[in-house]
């Protein structure tokens, strides 16, 4: 009966283990990702102007910021927003989500993955 019961806690020990490492590898997997579409909208807001900047103009804000939020858009499962900040950057936030394998053994259903971004659109 003891060792049954050994077998028991350590077959949910590892089910729990495997959960962290396989599910902990997938959120950090959907952080990455996060950060790299916040990451290539921040540059599309600044390229999307570099025209303008480049002819000495100040560039056009809301086009940058939509061509940010399209960059986001275009991604699956991706949300996020962009927004012009005083300081004349950029700032783009992002934010997916997982659906965890093992993780959901014990309640936890899903796991966020974000991401951030700052590019300078005029000083």
């Amino acid at each position: 009966m003891a060792l049954s019961s050994f077998v028991v806690v350590v077959v949910i020990a590892l089910l729990l283990v495997t959960g962290l490492v396989v599910d902990g590898g997938r959120k950090s997997a959907a952080d990455r990702r996060a950060e790299l579409t916040a990451a290539a909208a921040a540059r599309s807001a600044v390229d999307a102007t570099a025209a303008e900047r480049q002819a000495g103009r100040r560039p056009n804000a809301a086009l940058a910021i939509a061509a940010a939020n399209r960059v986001i858009a275009d991604e699956p499962d991706m949300h996020g927003s962009a927004s012009l900040a005083s300081d004349g950057t950029v700032q783009v936030s992002t934010s997916t989500s997982i659906d965890t394998i093992f993780l959901s053994l014990i309640g936890v259903g899903s796991l966020q993955g974000h991401g951030s971004a700052r590019a300078q659109l005029f000083d």
